[in-house]
């Protein structure tokens, strides 16, 4: 029987088992830590959003790469959901279009896919460190000692350079360097960005924004984030963050439901010898946390209605550095396309393929990123399993 190796025990790397196992090949499934999919764990831990429901064509527009959108198109929103519907996870839609599991948790499903895996034959083993090649046979460290394997066929999940701590520590940069794959330098994805806030903010750190809208020179955006002690976070400024990693300016529409005529006219209306805080309050019905950031980034505030609406209407953010990778979500960068197949196998290496977030691409959370390495770990598994058996 036909012998197939996957690294890497997180979605792209299970998922490409899956398919390897499904197609009558032997697979063996190396996961450097404890436990499987430790990312992904985390990732529940908030409520696991699975992927999105919206047009295809708007869902594939966020990946930064046409062949990560290619591939996801094959395995996108409506078959992420039935995967998880297969292996008994209830599902529901947000309000936004998110989906998550009903339980909201990645436990759960995680277990019945384990589960599901072993039944299909997959042999996997935890604690087992990919430390490289030796010649054509890969190495790990394991309980039981060094191990050395030479598979039919490998598939790579490892994951980027976030988050190291739960797995993702990019160590195998330097082993497929030295087999001459082209790398792009990984940078941070999905992170927050360092604010030098000024006291009078501190009594707000950990309050949301919601409401606003998030300005960039390419795009408008309605998304929730979060005023923390090192910055701003969530969701809204991630969706944003590969365009400010790269120096776009941001700025704030605190009041977006309104025109910036019929906000100075209500701020017109008021009378003058009203404080400044409350004429902003009730002109643009600004909760505390925009009032707030109005009058910290807002200074010196014009006196005039019209300028003074287009304050709150273009509120400009000084946005200091990205925080650092090891704080991100995800990364950007990895194995440069040009190192790849169409089918994700490297060209210097025949019959080793890549899957997830080791590969040079990015997308925003909201459940783009899992539904991508989920249709990557297919796609990947299923050329590794048609190279064994090319006339299934």
């Amino acid at each position: 029987m036909k012998q197939a190796l996957v690294i890497g025990g997180g979605p792209a790397g299970l998922m490409a088992a899956e398919e390897l196992a499904r197609a009558g090949i032997a697979v063996t499934l190396a996961e450097a830590k404890p436990t499987l999919a430790r990312k992904f764990l985390m990732a529940g831990k908030s409520g696991l959003n699975l992927t999105k429901e919206e047009p295809l064509e708007a869902f594939l527009s966020h990946y930064s790469h046409p062949q990560i959108a290619a591939i996801t198109r094959a395995f996108g929103p409506v078959e992420v959901q039935s995967f998880a519907r297969d292996l008994g996870v209830e599902l529901f839609t947000g309000s936004t279009g998110r989906v998550f599991p009903v339980e909201m948790k990645a436990s759960p499903m995680l277990r019945a896919w384990i589960a599901r895996l072993e039944r299909l034959g997959v042999t996997i083993h935890t604690r087992w460190r990919w430390q490289g090649f030796d010649g054509e046979a890969l190495i790990f460290d394991t309980p039981e000692g060094r191990q050395t394997l030479t598979p039919d066929t490998t598939v790579l999940a490892l994951g980027g350079a976030s988050w190291p701590r739960l797995g993702s520590d990019a160590e195998w940069v330097a082993w497929l360097a030295a087999k001459g794959v082209t790398l792009s330098p990984f940078q941070p994805a999905n992170m927050g960005f360092a604010i030098d806030w000024s006291i009078h903010m501190a009594k707000l750190l950990g309050q949301p924004v919601k409401g606003a809208a998030l300005i960039t020179p390419t795009r408008r955006t309605r998304g929730e984030f979060v005023i923390s002690a090192r910055g701003l976070e969530g969701g809204g400024i991630y969706e944003l963050s590969a365009e400010l990693r790269d120096g776009a300016p941001l700025a704030l529409d605190l009041v977006p439901d309104l025109s910036i005529e019929d906000l100075a006219t209500r701020i017109a209306k008021l009378p003058p010898k009203q404080s400044l805080s409350n004429r902003l309050r009730k002109a643009g019905k600004l909760d505390p946390v925009k009032l707030a950031l109005a009058l910290e980034w807002g200074r010196p505030m014009p006196n005039e209605p019209a300028e003074l609406a287009a304050t709150l209407k273009s509120l400009p953010v000084p946005l200091g550095p990205p925080r650092p990778l090891a704080e991100a979500i995800s990364s950007a960068g990895g194995i440069a396309w040009d190192s790849l197949t169409g089918d994700l196998e490297l060209t210097g290496l025949p019959g080793v393929f890549a899957a997830g977030e080791m590969v040079d691409w990015e997308a925003p959370t909201g459940g783009y990123l899992l539904t991508a390495c989920l249709a990557t770990g297919r796609h990947a598994g299923r050329a590794a399993a048609k190279r064994l058996t090319p006339s299934s």
